[in-house]
């Protein structure tokens, strides 16, 4: 399997190379050559694992480490999970949870950042490099990538995030790592600001060369790759097909399930939520992608105008032409907007069902849950939740669980009126020693940054 930048100005590479690669040189994402076509696999693939099954859709993107070896990676990221099916479905009332926060930092970017952070240190021995990663995080991303290389002698990671713009928690699972190869930038800004000083740090060649960046954001190829499993892994069981309702704010996890309906698994639809944010459910209810201003919400993960890894979808919505999807990304850098035609009662893509949801909708959501059925949402699920059941009403959906409610004590509590969101390894958190550098929303800092504390 070969990868493919979506700007088509970048060579094809291997899995490995587009591993390390991250951000395409030519400023677009790298995508297979070709999706693979899974439907005669399926009745196979129903009773397996989540590790048996990782590596069975792991191995048709990855032909160049040998299946031994990618299996013991396989394990070893996900040793470090508290459940033995990795991420299990739960039934509460009509709808199924995929609880996805079973990792490490209780987030579903730990299903992802835990088999990517194996892979780094696999290829980076393998070649006798190094690598200075930097990420950019809305809240979990940082974290769950943190803990996926920390204290990993041939690896630096920069993680930026926004002051002040994520949860106490998932700022303290950040700056509580004491290893030192961590670095927690606190910039002074958005979220998209950090994706910004991101992209335009990648796009300097010299310093991403000289320096061997490397990226854990969803424009790694790997983070999408992992993810298509869990979308497997629950939808064989139900022996049916599904929906899965997914709150996004990067599009990196609702384009896994697309690219798993692609592969043959059988999708119903594909509920989009999102938060007061509504860039990506307004693009797919008219077809006008917008950039606004960010708005700051109790789901601060979805807290995203501009979705970085949106481009991969559009790609493909144009026909895989890398010349005419190049233009419209030109167009949207100039004037903030791009528009593509709604194609009638199907909309953009039939797939696709699409709704924001507000705070009050998000706290009554959770509220009405935990009386009803004794679950506790995070504010994030309860989006994605809230979304179901008015699109699918009484129908049963997937609703993907993308983080433990303790990350999110506030919304909890304000809901629910108790101090009902705990957990130990966010409890243990508590008078960690912290450390943090607070950086100006500027890309020479950051670089200087990168130069002055990266690994050579």
């Amino acid at each position: 399997m070969r990868y493919i930048s979506t700007r088509g100005q970048t060579p094809p590479e291997s899995f490995q190379d587009a591993v390390l690669t991250g951000l395409a040189p030519d400023g677009g994402l790298l995508v297979p050559e070709t999706i693979p076509d899974v439907r005669d696999r399926l009745d196979a693939w129903r009773e397996l694992s989540f590790q048996d099954l990782a590596l069975e859709i792991v191995s048709l993107f990855c032909d160049d480490i040998p299946r031994p070896d990618l299996a013991r990676l396989i394990e070893r990221a996900y040793a470090s999970f508290d459940h033995p099916e990795v991420t299990p479905t739960v039934q509460v009332g009509d709808q199924h949870i995929l609880e996805l926060w079973h990792g490490p930092t209780l987030a579903f970017k730990d299903v992802a950042l835990q088999l990517l952070g194996h892979l780094f240190e696999y290829i980076l021995e393998a070649r006798g490099q190094s690598l200075n990663i930097l990420g950019a995080t809305s809240g979990d991303t940082g974290s769950a990538a943190i803990a996926g290389v920390r204290g990993r002698g041939n690896i630096h990671i920069f993680i930026m995030f926004p002051r002040g713009r994520t949860s106490r928690v998932q700022e303290l699972q950040m700056t509580t790592v004491g290893d030192a190869n961590v670095h927690a930038l606190s910039i002074d800004g958005s979220f998209d600001d950090c994706q910004a000083l991101l992209k335009a740090t990648f796009g300097d060649l010299e310093i991403k060369q000289g320096m061997r960046l490397g990226a854990v954001n969803s424009v790694n190829w790997a983070r999408v790759m992992a993810q298509i499993v869990y979308y497997f892994h629950a939808g064989l069981r139900q022996r049916a097909p599904v929906s899965f309702a997914v709150p996004t704010g990067n599009f990196g996890d609702i384009f896994a399930g697309w690219l798993a309906a692609r592969m043959g698994l059988p999708v119903e639809r594909l509920i989009l939520a999102t938060n007061e944010n509504d860039i990506l459910s307004v693009f797919f209810n008219t077809g006008v992608y917008r950039r606004g201003q960010v708005r700051h919400t109790i789901s601060p993960s979805m807290d995203i105008q501009v979705a970085s890894n949106f481009e991969r979808f559009l790609y493909y919505l144009c026909g895989e032409d890398a010349q005419r999807l190049s233009q419209h990304m030109a167009d949207f850098a100039e004037r903030g907007e791009l528009r593509f035609e709604a194609g009638g009662a199907g909309g953009i893509d039939p797939l696709f069902q699409a709704r924001a949801v507000d705070a009050a909708t998000t706290l009554a959501t959770i509220r009405g849950t935990w009386c009803s059925h004794g679950y506790l949402l995070d504010p994030h699920t309860a989006v994605g939740v809230a979304a179901a059941a008015e699109l699918a009403p009484g129908a049963p959906v997937i609703c993907l669980a993308t983080a433990h409610p303790a990350k999110f004590p506030e919304a909890v509590q304000e809901a629910v009126g108790e101090d009902l969101a705990h957990h130990p390894a966010v409890d243990a958190l508590a008078g960690k020693p912290v450390r943090s550098v607070e950086l100006p929303a500027d890309v020479d800092a950051v670089k200087a940054f990168v130069r002055e504390h990266g690994i050579r």
